[in-house]
C-alpha cells in the first residue's frame, strides 16, 4: 500500500484532491473489498453537496460473503444448481437477487434521500488507502 490514512481523523478536503485524482477505499481490510473512487468535479462550497452515482455493474454483493473470492466462488456456484452448495447458497440469498442486475437510478434515488453529514472522528478505526 502507498499510503494509509485514518478516516477519522481526515476529511475529502484534507487529502487536497484534483478532478482526476483517484483513490482506493478499503472497505473490509478482513475480506479484502476495495472501491476506486475517481474525483469528477468541484462544486462551488454553496451548492447542495449530494453524492452521485454515475455508473456501475451489477449488483452489490451481498454482505458477509467472504470478499471478493467468496463472491466469485458464489457467482460460479449459481451457474451450476448440481453444486453442492447451491441449495444453501440459494436459502441464504434474497429470493430476487440477480447478481447481474445495477440499478442506477433505485442507487441515486437512495443517494438523494439520505442526509450526508460530516461525522465526528471514528473510534472504530477503517483504513484508506492513496
Amino acid at each position: 500500500m502507498e499510503g494509509v490514512i485514518d478516516e477519522g481523523t481526515m476529511t475529502i478536503k484534507d487529502l487536497a484532491l484534483s478532478v482526476k485524482d483517484r483513490i482506493l477505499y478499503a472497505y473490509d481490510f478482513g475480506d479484502g473489498w476495495e472501491h476506486e473512487l475517481l474525483l469528477e468535479k468541484i462544486l462551488p462550497k454553496e451548492e447542495r453537496m449530494v453524492p452521485v452515482c454515475l455508473k456501475g455493474a451489477r449488483a452489490c454483493p451481498p454482505e458477509d460473503c467472504g470478499g471478493p473470492w467468496g463472491y466469485e466462488n458464489l457467482l460460479e456456484v449459481l451457474k451450476n444448481p448440481e453444486d453442492e452448495e447451491y441449495a444453501s447458497w440459494k436459502e441464504w440469498l434474497p429470493e430476487d437477487f440477480d447478481p447481474e442486475h445495477f440499478d442506477l437510478d433505485g442507487i441515486n434515488s437512495r443517494l438523494s434521500s439520505r442526509k450526508w453529514r460530516v461525522l465526528p472522528p471514528s473510534r472504530k478505526r477503517r483504513k484508506k488507502t492513496v
